[in-house]
Protein backbone atom coordinates (compact mmCIF):
# COMPACT_ATOMS: atom_id res chain seq x y z
CA UNK A 1 0.00 0.00 0.00
CA UNK A 2 1.45 3.78 -0.68
CA UNK A 3 2.12 5.66 2.09
CA UNK A 4 -0.32 8.20 3.15
CA UNK A 5 -0.05 11.34 5.71
CA UNK A 6 -3.72 12.17 7.12
CA UNK A 7 -5.47 10.85 4.02
CA UNK A 8 -2.68 11.95 1.14
CA UNK A 9 -0.86 9.29 -0.80
CA UNK A 10 2.82 11.05 -0.63
CA UNK A 11 4.05 9.58 -3.99
CA UNK A 12 0.94 11.45 -5.86
CA UNK A 13 1.95 14.58 -3.77
CA UNK A 14 5.79 14.37 -4.26
CA UNK A 15 5.27 14.27 -8.09
CA UNK A 16 2.63 17.20 -7.77
CA UNK A 17 5.41 19.34 -5.78
CA UNK A 18 7.89 18.60 -8.73
CA UNK A 19 5.54 19.50 -11.08
CA UNK A 20 5.24 22.95 -9.41
CA UNK A 21 8.74 23.06 -7.99
CA UNK A 22 11.01 22.04 -10.61
CA UNK A 23 10.23 25.25 -13.06
CA UNK A 24 10.53 27.35 -10.17
CA UNK A 25 13.50 26.05 -9.27
CA UNK A 26 15.46 26.18 -12.74
CA UNK A 27 14.22 29.76 -12.77
CA UNK A 28 15.89 30.40 -9.68
CA UNK A 29 19.19 28.92 -10.87
CA UNK A 30 19.30 30.77 -14.01
CA UNK A 31 18.34 33.85 -12.72
CA UNK A 32 20.52 33.89 -9.06
CA UNK A 33 23.47 31.75 -10.81
CA UNK A 34 26.46 33.84 -12.88
CA UNK A 35 25.72 32.02 -15.78
CA UNK A 36 28.34 33.58 -18.64
CA UNK A 37 27.55 33.38 -22.50
CA UNK A 38 30.94 31.41 -24.13
CA UNK A 39 30.57 32.93 -27.72
CA UNK A 40 29.26 36.32 -26.57
CA UNK A 41 30.10 39.43 -23.80
CA UNK A 42 26.57 41.22 -24.38
CA UNK A 43 25.10 42.02 -21.56
CA UNK A 44 21.78 42.17 -23.53
CA UNK A 45 22.28 39.03 -25.35
CA UNK A 46 22.90 37.24 -22.11
CA UNK A 47 19.58 38.44 -20.20
CA UNK A 48 17.72 37.27 -22.96
CA UNK A 49 19.37 34.17 -23.72
CA UNK A 50 20.21 33.09 -19.95
CA UNK A 51 17.28 34.46 -18.06
CA UNK A 52 14.75 34.22 -20.10
CA UNK A 53 14.88 31.50 -23.24
CA UNK A 54 17.03 29.14 -21.44
CA UNK A 55 15.28 28.25 -18.34
CA UNK A 56 11.34 28.56 -20.12
CA UNK A 57 12.99 25.76 -22.56
CA UNK A 58 13.70 23.19 -19.70
CA UNK A 59 10.75 24.80 -17.79
CA UNK A 60 8.18 23.84 -20.05
CA UNK A 61 9.74 21.01 -20.90
CA UNK A 62 9.95 19.35 -17.44
CA UNK A 63 6.77 20.31 -16.94
CA UNK A 64 5.89 18.00 -19.57
CA UNK A 65 7.80 15.01 -19.03
CA UNK A 66 6.29 15.32 -15.81
CA UNK A 67 2.56 15.71 -16.13
CA UNK A 68 2.82 13.00 -18.92
CA UNK A 69 4.41 10.50 -16.56
CA UNK A 70 3.02 11.80 -13.71
CA UNK A 71 1.54 8.47 -12.59
CA UNK A 72 4.31 6.57 -13.58
CA UNK A 73 6.72 8.54 -11.08
CA UNK A 74 3.94 7.88 -8.34
CA UNK A 75 3.74 4.15 -8.75
CA UNK A 76 7.91 4.49 -9.40
CA UNK A 77 8.28 5.90 -5.80
CA UNK A 78 5.84 3.53 -4.25
CA UNK A 79 7.47 0.55 -5.92
CA UNK A 80 11.56 2.22 -4.83
CA UNK A 81 10.58 2.53 -1.24
CA UNK A 82 9.14 -1.05 -1.36
CA UNK A 83 12.39 -2.40 -2.58
CA UNK A 84 14.49 -0.68 -0.55
CA UNK A 85 11.74 -0.92 2.91
CA UNK A 86 14.27 -2.53 4.60
CA UNK A 87 17.25 0.15 4.65
CA UNK A 88 17.04 1.54 8.06
CA UNK A 89 14.83 4.96 7.53
CA UNK A 90 17.84 7.20 9.16
CA UNK A 91 20.32 5.73 6.86
CA UNK A 92 17.32 6.18 3.70
CA UNK A 93 17.11 10.21 5.48
CA UNK A 94 20.77 10.65 4.83
CA UNK A 95 21.57 8.42 1.60
CA UNK A 96 18.16 9.80 0.40
CA UNK A 97 19.15 13.66 0.33
CA UNK A 98 22.63 12.91 -0.82
CA UNK A 99 21.45 11.05 -4.04
CA UNK A 100 19.20 14.10 -4.28
CA UNK A 101 21.79 16.29 -4.23
CA UNK A 102 23.98 14.87 -6.27
CA UNK A 103 20.89 13.67 -9.26
CA UNK A 104 20.37 17.62 -9.30
CA UNK A 105 23.98 19.16 -9.16
CA UNK A 106 25.38 16.15 -11.68
CA UNK A 107 22.57 13.74 -13.65
CA UNK A 108 19.73 17.02 -13.67
CA UNK A 109 21.67 19.23 -15.70
CA UNK A 110 23.14 16.20 -18.10
CA UNK A 111 19.68 15.12 -18.59
CA UNK A 112 17.83 18.25 -18.85
CA UNK A 113 19.06 18.52 -22.41
CA UNK A 114 17.69 14.51 -23.63
CA UNK A 115 14.35 15.85 -21.90
CA UNK A 116 14.07 18.91 -23.62
CA UNK A 117 14.60 17.77 -26.99
CA UNK A 118 12.42 14.38 -26.01
CA UNK A 119 9.56 16.45 -25.00
CA UNK A 120 9.84 18.98 -27.31
CA UNK A 121 10.27 16.55 -30.36
CA UNK A 122 6.72 14.55 -28.49
CA UNK A 123 5.16 17.80 -28.52
CA UNK A 124 5.17 18.17 -32.43
CA UNK A 125 4.35 14.68 -32.90
CA UNK A 126 1.41 15.30 -30.70
CA UNK A 127 0.37 18.19 -32.84
CA UNK A 128 0.98 16.49 -36.28
CA UNK A 129 -1.16 13.34 -35.07
CA UNK A 130 -3.95 14.09 -33.00
CA UNK A 131 -6.44 13.40 -35.41
CA UNK A 132 -5.15 9.90 -35.70
CA UNK A 133 -7.98 7.75 -34.50
CA UNK A 134 -6.15 4.43 -34.26
CA UNK A 135 -2.53 2.96 -34.85
CA UNK A 136 -1.37 -0.04 -35.84
CA UNK A 137 1.62 -2.10 -35.41
CA UNK A 138 2.54 -1.23 -39.33
CA UNK A 139 1.40 2.60 -39.29
CA UNK A 140 4.28 4.70 -40.32
CA UNK A 141 4.78 8.07 -38.87
CA UNK A 142 4.45 10.41 -41.91
CA UNK A 143 7.54 12.74 -43.33
CA UNK A 144 5.61 15.56 -42.09
CA UNK A 145 5.90 14.33 -38.50
CA UNK A 146 9.29 13.95 -38.91
CA UNK A 147 9.96 17.35 -39.97
CA UNK A 148 7.64 19.17 -37.17
CA UNK A 149 9.91 16.93 -34.63
CA UNK A 150 13.16 17.94 -35.72
CA UNK A 151 11.97 21.50 -36.35
CA UNK A 152 11.03 21.32 -32.62
CA UNK A 153 14.39 19.68 -31.50
CA UNK A 154 16.07 22.59 -32.56
CA UNK A 155 15.56 24.97 -29.72
CA UNK A 156 16.53 22.87 -26.69
CA UNK A 157 19.12 21.49 -28.88
CA UNK A 158 20.21 25.48 -29.37
CA UNK A 159 19.51 25.84 -25.35
CA UNK A 160 21.85 23.00 -24.09
CA UNK A 161 24.89 24.35 -26.22
CA UNK A 162 24.39 27.59 -24.66
CA UNK A 163 24.54 26.76 -20.90
CA UNK A 164 26.14 22.92 -20.33
CA UNK A 165 29.59 24.02 -20.35
CA UNK A 166 28.98 26.66 -17.39
CA UNK A 167 26.47 23.79 -15.98
CA UNK A 168 29.69 21.46 -15.66
CA UNK A 169 31.31 24.39 -13.45
CA UNK A 170 28.25 25.43 -11.24
CA UNK A 171 28.29 21.05 -10.29
CA UNK A 172 31.68 21.49 -9.13
CA UNK A 173 31.31 24.56 -7.36
CA UNK A 174 28.53 22.80 -5.32
CA UNK A 175 29.96 19.98 -4.93
CA UNK A 176 33.62 20.89 -3.41
CA UNK A 177 32.13 24.40 -1.78
CA UNK A 178 28.95 23.28 -0.67
CA UNK A 179 28.60 19.88 0.05
CA UNK A 180 31.57 18.61 0.80
CA UNK A 181 31.93 21.06 4.05
CA UNK A 182 28.74 20.02 5.75
CA UNK A 183 29.38 15.86 5.40
CA UNK A 184 30.90 15.89 8.32
CA UNK A 185 27.87 16.87 10.24
CA UNK A 186 25.37 15.35 8.34
CA UNK A 187 27.37 11.96 9.21
CA UNK A 188 27.45 12.91 13.01
CA UNK A 189 23.61 13.27 12.80
CA UNK A 190 22.94 10.19 10.64
CA UNK A 191 25.22 8.15 12.89
CA UNK A 192 23.66 8.89 15.83
CA UNK A 193 19.96 8.53 14.56
CA UNK A 194 21.36 5.08 13.34
CA UNK A 195 22.30 3.61 16.76
CA UNK A 196 19.79 5.32 18.31
CA UNK A 197 16.92 3.38 16.21
CA UNK A 198 19.24 0.25 15.81
CA UNK A 199 18.88 0.28 19.84
CA UNK A 200 14.98 0.95 19.60
CA UNK A 201 14.32 -1.21 16.39
CA UNK A 202 16.20 -4.47 18.41
CA UNK A 203 13.19 -3.24 21.75
CA UNK A 204 10.70 -3.05 19.02
CA UNK A 205 11.67 -6.37 17.73
CA UNK A 206 11.67 -8.70 21.33
CA UNK A 207 8.21 -6.57 22.15
CA UNK A 208 7.21 -7.32 18.51
CA UNK A 209 7.51 -11.34 18.52
CA UNK A 210 10.21 -10.93 15.86
CA UNK A 211 9.42 -8.35 13.13
CA UNK A 212 11.02 -5.13 13.53
CA UNK A 213 10.57 -1.81 12.51
CA UNK A 214 11.70 -2.62 8.77
CA UNK A 215 9.30 -4.60 7.85
CA UNK A 216 6.98 -1.86 8.83
CA UNK A 217 4.55 -2.75 5.56
CA UNK A 218 3.28 -5.51 7.06
CA UNK A 219 3.08 -4.86 11.12
CA UNK A 220 -0.13 -3.71 12.16
CA UNK A 221 -0.87 -0.12 13.09
CA UNK A 222 -2.43 -0.41 16.36
CA UNK A 223 0.87 -2.49 17.71
CA UNK A 224 3.19 0.18 16.22
CA UNK A 225 0.94 2.65 18.23
CA UNK A 226 2.15 0.43 21.30
CA UNK A 227 5.83 1.64 20.68
CA UNK A 228 5.54 5.45 21.54
CA UNK A 229 7.77 5.30 24.72
CA UNK A 230 10.42 3.35 22.88
CA UNK A 231 10.42 6.42 20.57
CA UNK A 232 11.06 8.64 23.68
CA UNK A 233 14.07 6.33 24.16
CA UNK A 234 15.24 6.53 20.68
CA UNK A 235 14.93 10.46 21.12
CA UNK A 236 16.83 10.83 24.18
CA UNK A 237 19.47 8.17 23.02
CA UNK A 238 19.57 10.24 19.78
CA UNK A 239 20.88 13.30 21.83
CA UNK A 240 23.50 11.50 23.88
CA UNK A 241 25.14 9.71 20.59
CA UNK A 242 25.20 13.45 19.28
CA UNK A 243 26.53 14.64 22.65
CA UNK A 244 29.63 12.19 22.76
CA UNK A 245 30.11 12.74 18.61
CA UNK A 246 30.26 16.71 18.78
CA UNK A 247 32.29 16.46 21.97
CA UNK A 248 34.66 13.75 20.42
CA UNK A 249 34.54 11.14 22.83
CA UNK A 250 36.11 7.83 21.74
CA UNK A 251 33.36 5.90 23.35
CA UNK A 252 30.94 6.89 20.44
CA UNK A 253 33.17 4.25 18.43
CA UNK A 254 31.99 1.43 20.46
CA UNK A 255 27.99 2.41 20.07
CA UNK A 256 28.49 2.95 16.48
CA UNK A 257 29.92 -0.31 15.89
CA UNK A 258 27.42 -1.73 18.64
CA UNK A 259 24.34 -0.44 16.46
CA UNK A 260 26.06 -2.18 13.07
CA UNK A 261 25.74 -5.85 14.75
CA UNK A 262 22.44 -5.12 16.03
CA UNK A 263 21.61 -3.77 12.51
CA UNK A 264 22.89 -7.29 10.90
CA UNK A 265 21.37 -9.24 13.62
CA UNK A 266 17.40 -7.46 12.62
CA UNK A 267 17.82 -8.05 9.37
CA UNK A 268 18.64 -11.39 9.33
CA UNK A 269 15.82 -12.11 11.91
CA UNK A 270 13.34 -10.08 9.98
CA UNK A 271 14.27 -12.20 6.95
CA UNK A 272 13.53 -15.64 8.49
CA UNK A 273 10.78 -14.49 10.85
CA UNK A 274 9.17 -12.82 8.35
CA UNK A 275 8.82 -15.34 5.66
CA UNK A 276 7.93 -18.05 8.38
CA UNK A 277 5.11 -15.45 10.10
CA UNK A 278 3.28 -13.80 7.28
CA UNK A 279 2.45 -15.82 3.94
CA UNK A 280 2.74 -12.61 1.92
CA UNK A 281 5.57 -11.32 2.86
CA UNK A 282 8.39 -10.75 0.43
CA UNK A 283 11.92 -10.49 1.13
CA UNK A 284 13.62 -7.72 -1.04
CA UNK A 285 17.11 -9.54 -1.10
CA UNK A 286 18.07 -6.39 -2.61
CA UNK A 287 17.24 -3.94 -0.07
CA UNK A 288 18.89 -6.19 2.75
CA UNK A 289 22.24 -5.95 0.71
CA UNK A 290 22.41 -2.49 -0.10
CA UNK A 291 21.49 -1.94 4.25
CA UNK A 292 24.57 -3.98 4.91
CA UNK A 293 26.73 -2.11 2.46
CA UNK A 294 25.93 1.26 3.34
CA UNK A 295 25.94 0.70 7.36
CA UNK A 296 28.90 -1.51 7.31
CA UNK A 297 31.32 1.00 4.78
CA UNK A 298 30.26 3.97 7.14
CA UNK A 299 30.54 2.34 10.48
CA UNK A 300 33.61 -0.09 10.04
CA UNK A 301 35.74 2.76 8.48
CA UNK A 302 35.09 5.63 10.83
CA UNK A 303 38.32 5.13 12.77
CA UNK A 304 40.24 4.83 9.79
CA UNK A 305 43.02 6.97 8.25
CA UNK A 306 41.33 6.55 4.46
CA UNK A 307 38.05 7.17 6.28
CA UNK A 308 37.68 10.37 4.72
CA UNK A 309 38.25 8.91 0.95
CA UNK A 310 35.96 6.15 2.03
CA UNK A 311 33.72 7.94 2.95
CA UNK A 312 33.32 10.47 -0.55
CA UNK A 313 33.31 7.28 -2.46
CA UNK A 314 30.66 5.53 0.08
CA UNK A 315 28.55 8.53 -0.86
CA UNK A 316 29.18 8.26 -4.39
CA UNK A 317 28.71 4.77 -5.19
CA UNK A 318 25.34 4.80 -2.78
CA UNK A 319 23.70 7.99 -4.19
CA UNK A 320 24.35 6.56 -8.16
CA UNK A 321 23.14 2.64 -6.69
CA UNK A 322 20.15 4.82 -5.72
CA UNK A 323 19.47 6.74 -8.72
CA UNK A 324 20.49 3.56 -10.71
CA UNK A 325 17.58 1.52 -8.45
CA UNK A 326 15.25 4.37 -8.98
CA UNK A 327 15.63 4.54 -13.26
CA UNK A 328 15.40 0.87 -13.16
CA UNK A 329 12.11 0.68 -11.50
CA UNK A 330 11.04 3.47 -13.81
CA UNK A 331 11.60 2.02 -16.82
CA UNK A 332 10.40 -1.78 -15.99
CA UNK A 333 6.81 -0.68 -14.69
CA UNK A 334 3.91 -1.67 -16.58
Amino acid sequence: MPKEIKGLILSRLIVLLSIILVPIGIFLIYNFTDFNLWFSNETTLKIALIKLLCPTVFSVSWLFFLILFANRFADTLDDFDRTISVVPSRLKFFYGINAIYILFIFIFPLVTPIISVLSFASFAWRLTTFRKKRWEEDTKISITTWIMMGIAAILPVFCSIIVLPEYLVLADFLWNDIWIPILPYLYIVSYSLFTSLAIGSLIILFLNSGVSEYEQLFADTPKKQKFWNVRVLEVILFGFFLFLDLGEFDVIDLFYIAGFIIIIFISLVNLIQGKTKITRFKSHLFGYLIATVFIGSNVLFTTSEISQLLRVWSLIISAFLYIIVLFYTFLRLD
